[in-house]
């Protein structure tokens, strides 16, 4: 006879889903300074503990490494990430070369 080892558990309902706009607290270039600042991100992914943000621009470790693919992990109860309060920020457009 097989057993069902599975006991019920409550699931916690998640605080930001992929898509999301959402702020982090976080260390990233601001007019050529280094700065400790909300910077605008994207959930790219998410389960009922962790989120994954990733940015338009570079990241940096508080140990002062930057993030090599701008992808940052936070709890999904962290005080250092919140909803997005504006729009998506528009990408900063490269001037392109004519031939």
């Amino acid at each position: 006879m097989a057993s069902d080892n599975r006991a019920a558990t409550a699931v916690e309902p998640r605080n930001y889903d992929v898509g999301d706009l959402v702020e982090i607290l976080c260390d990233h270039m601001m007019d050529e300074q280094r700065v400790n600042d909300w910077l605008q991100g994207v959930v790219v992914q998410a389960d009922y503990k962790m989120v994954a943000v990733q940015f338009n621009q570079d990241v940096y470790l508080t140990d002062g490494w930057m993030v090599p693919d701008r992808v940052l992990w936070t709890r999904q109860d962290s005080d250092k990430i919140r909803p997005s309060k504006k729009r998506r920020a528009a990408k900063s457009k490269k001037s392109k070369e004519t031939k």
